[in-house]
Order: C-alpha cells, then sequence, then structure tokens
C-alpha cells in the first residue's frame, strides 16, 4: 500500500500547483499534513478492530467539509470563514481537501481499497485496475466491474468484521504481534519513489523561491 511518506509527497505536488499566490511555508505544510493525518487510523484499528482505512478513508472526511465550505461561501451574502479567515486560509483549506481527496482516500482506493462509506455502508472497496485502448476491445477500464447492475466481488470486498490491512504498528490481526515482521514502507515500488522525490523536491524549489522574494 502507498506509505505516508508516499502521501504527503503527493499531497506536496497539489499544494504546489493548487495554492497559487497563497502559497508560503505554512500553507504547504498544512496541506501536507492533511494527507498524513487520514493514517492514524491505522492506530484507531488497534483499538477498534477493521477501522484502518475506514475511520478516516471515506468520503465523508471530505464531503462534509467541502459541503460545509460550499455553502458558506455560496449561499451566503457575507462568508463566515472569508471573514474569520481571509481568502488565505479559504485557499488552503479547500486546497487541504483536495489533498486529502486526492492524495490520500482516492490514491488508497485504487490500490488495495478502502472503505468508501463507512460508517453508513460498512464495504471495503478495491478500485484496483487499468485503463487502456485495444485493436479487439476498443477502450477497455477494469477499476470498477459490474455483475448484473452491481459491483462485482473483485471490486466490492469484505467488511470491517473480516478485512484487515497489514502495517507495522499493527501487522496482523490472528497472530501475536511478535510473531511476525513489522514493515514501514517507504516506497514499496519505482513509481512511488519517482513521485516521493517530485513532490519533495518541487515542495523544496516553491518554499527557497518563496522565501528569496520575501
Amino acid at each position: 500500500m502507498p506509505s505516508t511518506v508516499v502521501h504527503v509527497a503527493f499531497a506536496g505536488l497539489l499544494g504546489v500547483a493548487l495554492l497559487g499566490d497563497e502559497f508560503d511555508t505554512r500553507a504547504i505544510l498544512i496541506v501536507m499534513g492533511c494527507a498524513a493525518l487520514l493514517d492514524l487510523d491505522t492506530l484507531i484499528g488497534i483499538v477498534v478492530p477493521g477501522t484502518h482505512r475506514a475511520a478516516l478513508h471515506n468520503v465523508w472526511i471530505v464531503l462534509v467539509p467541502a459541503a460545509l465550505l460550499l455553502w458558506d461561501g455560496t449561499f451566503r451574502e457575507r462568508s463566515i470563514a472569508e471573514e474569520r479567515w481571509g481568502t488565505y486560509r479559504r485557499r488552503v483549506a479547500w486546497t487541504g481537501l483536495a489533498a486529502v481527496l486526492f492524495a490520500h482516500i482516492l490514491f488508497d482506493a485504487f490500490f488495495n481499497g478502502v472503505n468508501l462509506f463507512w460508517p453508513l455502508h460498512d464495504r471495503f472497496y478495491d478500485l484496483s485496475g487499468s485503463l487502456l485502448v485495444t485493436d479487439q476491445r476498443g477502450l477497455v477500464q477494469t477499476f470498477v466491474e459490474l455483475d448484473a447492475g452491481t459491483l462485482a466481488e473483485s471490486t466490492a470486498r469484505g467488511t470491517t468484521e473480516n478485512t484487515h490491512y497489514r502495517t507495522g504498528f499493527d501487522p496482523t490481526r490472528d497472530e501475536p504481534a511478535t510473531a511476525v515482521e513489522r514493515i514501514f514502507p517507504i516506497a514499496a515500488t519505482g513509481e512511488r519513489f519517482v513521485l516521493t522525490l517530485a513532490g519533495f523536491t518541487a515542495v523544496a524549489v516553491r518554499i527557497v523561491e518563496e522565501r528569496r522574494s520575501n
């Protein structure tokens, strides 16, 4: 699974792209920190088994605050958020939510899966797959597969009662933790290593440029 380091680097790339003129060291650290916080449900999963990739890896973590920000900025004559925070913090908030959604929740959903709608619907969804074009089948995607109009078993997996994602903190559900190797991944594939390098390099360059301009 993508490590917290990879999530943070990916969030850094999004922050560099989306913060625009509001970029500064504090803003980018907030955005990257938002992406990292979701992995705290690894620790929650130790206390409440099965809630890793469920407690904080669900769409409500993004949709609820996004709906509040959208309502405040669209349907009110005077935005509470802008009155209290200004456009700077509002931009940081939206960028942080984008980082949480794309750099963490969806990134994990398309790699081994997450419990997208927990706690309202307890089911892990694994969207791992591919998108390709062939000379015989045309455009083919295997991210979401349907059986009779419903999600196939290859997409919909288990629940919090029978699904466990191994981590260095909680390597196994059925055996004593001392009996297995604790692995804390940094970048498990070459692609994720390149993404990590690109993310941290882009952030470092922007921070240096921002400090030189002040």
